[in-house]
């Protein structure tokens, strides 16, 4: 029995609308450096790219490529400029010399927790202070991990002093040089190979925050813990300029209200959870924890912590300082929870 024109026609209409509708579909592909499945994986990307189809209405599909699938962290910055993905997470860090102004707010002291030195960096970013560094992207928020401490076998460092002679795992080359400075050899490895390092004796210590201790299972090896903020470490995700603009202006509207201070703290939070974690874990195993508290007034640590600032910001020169200054500034308008 042949089709009746009335049906044809709404067939062929039905068929257009699903063709038109899958037209009408993008998809976002997010890069990021952390493990599939971790807490940050999760609550931050798999959740971000949750909250956008839905704003959408499955106009925008995003999948998530964790754990460096998709690009290595080193080239992850780059990666999302040139198109190969959309949106780009990771460290800033990774891309040596590519954001000596950002990274003015991983020097010591100048944030005291995660949700702080994203409220420090964010804002930073928000009045135009750090627009050079990202001009080749869309920025969607940057924040950070939150301070790192020092960690170790056998014994406490209680002063700088404490550091002579001891091989320890370098998170940063400022902390590298301040290690070396201070007698110390500064070792230089991936933060999944410190385990077994420290296992084998390679390294005596190292300096992480509290959520990579907990995250590697370096907290089973260390049981000794300086709480004197040494960096931060300034984190990203961004999306490539060329697949912001083809967007149409009601989607790249849906991307903005992703963006900004709201994410950068909800990223945050992830981290103080994960910070949380971490230290409990080291004190249900009855490690022994030093806090040095006002770290930048303490007689000891203070000039030290003071030199490698003063170094690292003559060294960048330029707005370097402005920035510094302003980011203590923002530091007493952030608060650290």
């Amino acid at each position: 029995m042949r089709p009746t024109p009335i049906v044809a026609g709404l067939a062929l209409a039905t068929a257009l609308a699903s063709q038109a509708s899958f037209a009408d579909t993008t998809t976002l592909r997010i890069a990021h450096v952390w493990p599939g499945g971790s807490l940050i994986d999760k609550e931050l990307f798999q959740a971000w790219a949750s909250s956008v189809e839905e704003a959408s209405d499955g106009r925008l599909e995003v999948e998530v490529y964790p754990g460096q699938t998709l690009t290595k962290s080193d080239k992850t910055y780059e990666s999302t400029a040139s198109g190969i993905a959309d949106i780009g997470a990771s460290a800033q860090g990774y891309t040596a010399g590519r954001f000596p102004l950002t990274q003015v707010v991983e020097l010591p002291g100048v944030s005291s927790s995660a949700a702080q030195g994203a409220c420090i960096l964010q804002s930073l970013y928000d009045q135009g202070q750090l627009d050079d560094e990202y001009a080749d992207t869309h920025p969607l928020f940057l924040f950070t991990t939150g301070p790192g401490y020092l960690h170790t076998q056998e014994r406490t460092i209680r002063t700088p002093d404490d550091l002579a002679g001891l091989r320890l795992r370098r998170p940063t080359p400022l902390v590298g040089d301040m290690f070396e400075r201070l007698d110390a050899q500064a070792v230089g490895m991936p933060a999944p190979d410190v385990f077994t390092a420290m296992q084998r004796g390679v390294v005596d210590g190292l300096s992480f925050n509290w959520e990579a201790m907990k995250t590697f299972r370096l907290n089973e090896l260390a049981d000794h813990h300086t709480e004197i903020p040494l960096y931060d470490l300034s984190l990203f995700a961004t999306m490539s300029q060329r697949s912001y603009e083809a967007l149409s202006p009601d989607l790249q509207r849906i991307i903005d209200d992703h963006s900004g201070a709201e994410w950068a703290q909800r990223a945050a939070a992830v981290y103080d959870e994960l910070i949380r974690q971490g230290r409990q874990e080291a004190e249900a195993a009855g490690d022994e924890i030093l806090v040095i508290d006002n770290a930048l007034d303490d007689p000891e640590w203070g000039p030290v912590l003071q030199e490698s600032i003063d170094r690292y910001l003559e060294e960048v020169g330029g707005n370097a300082r402005g920035i510094y200054d302003e980011a203590m500034q923002l530091k007493e308008k952030c608060p650290a929870s």
